[in-house]
């Protein structure tokens, strides 16, 4: 189970069955699987914050194919993990 919660185009990838709403909620997540998440993307060069408790950044500068590369290799880690 996989939470994405986001704000604009801010997000965090949290591996919980229920929502995260707080860093009490966020606390109780898949620290483990997070890291493994972590490791598999970087793996495949993409780079993310090293931890759950940072978030992503879309911007401008991210075109269609950078965007396509991070949503594939997520589906690998995903997979995988």
């Amino acid at each position: 189970p996989v939470q994405v919660p986001r704000c604009g185009s801010m997000f965090t990838v949290f591996f919980s069955p229920e929502p995260v709403r707080d860093f009490s909620s966020a606390r109780k997540c898949d620290l483990a699987r997070f890291r493994r998440y972590f490791q598999g993307m970087l793996a495949r060069g993409i780079y993310l914050p090293p931890s759950q408790f940072e978030c992503c950044f879309v911007s401008a500068a991210h075109d269609d194919g950078a965007v396509e590369e991070t949503v594939s290799a997520a589906e690998e880690v995903f997979r995988e993990i």
